[in-house]
């Protein structure tokens, strides 16, 4: 549930949107000043160990979260659950293996979110089972809030359409032709992904992707404190 849902949702009354929404706001804060930092860093920093050093040169081998800020791209994390940020430049004529490079350095951003997603899951259940259920409900309601965020940020990065990650590792399958179009058209069909979310057609599709994503990450998240409680009895 995106902030717009939570300040909407007749359900909800004034008092409990509040404790809502403030906990989701400090998680996406979390993620626009730390995650996306690492999610743009991954990208340029796989490049560099694939031969590019475009990343290096221009100073975003950093998790200084300022050259990493899209102002339109963190307002949109916060009022819709989805956002960017700056992109860092990659020259694909520097790798060895230029496809193989590109689909690389696309895929460890997406990754980078699913690991800080599962660490935040980690500690989500460290929380519950080492405070017995006594941590405070807006610590939960964060730590839930900035695993599914960044669990939402991989997923949609991962849609095969221009200019999101996703395109760039379908591009390594696609013949050269089939590329330059796909690349041409990148605008129109970013234009077309908004379209099909604000029109609610991409959001079944995406949100059983998320939530069948979730689940895994929670499942794995689990494990340590099953084996441990299996062990302790």
């Amino acid at each position: 549930m995106n902030l717009l849902q939570m300040l909407f949702n007749a359900n909800i009354d004034t008092a409990d949107k509040l404790s809502y929404v403030l906990p989701y706001i400090g998680s996406v804060l979390i993620v626009i000043f730390l995650i996306l930092p690492i999610h743009e860093c991954a990208h340029g920093w796989v490049a560099y160990k694939m031969g590019d050093d475009t990343a290096k040169r221009s100073g975003r081998l950093t998790l200084n979260p300022l050259p990493s800020i899209d102002p339109m791209g963190s307002l949109f994390l916060l009022l819709f659950g989805f956002g960017w940020a700056k992109p860092v430049m990659v020259d694909e004529r520097n790798f060895k293996h230029p496809r193989v490079g590109m689909a690389l350095t696309a895929l460890a951003g997406p990754m980078s979110n699913l690991i800080c997603g599962f660490l935040g899951a980690i500690v989500y259940y460290g929380v519950l089972v080492g405070t017995g259920f006594s941590a405070p409900l807006w610590v939960m309601q964060l730590l839930g809030s900035y695993v599914s965020i960044n669990v939402g940020i991989a997923v949609f990065n991962m849609i095969p359409l221009p200019p999101l990650d996703g395109s760039k590792i379908l591009g390594a399958f696609l013949s050269d032709k089939a590329r330059m179009v796909y690349y041409r058209y990148q605008f129109l069909f970013m234009v077309v992904v908004f379209l099909l979310l604000f029109s609610n057609w991409l959001n079944g599709p995406l949100n059983f992707l998320i939530s069948s994503t979730m689940d895994g990450v929670e499942w794995l998240a689990q494990r340590p404190f099953v084996w441990a409680g299996a062990m302790s009895g």
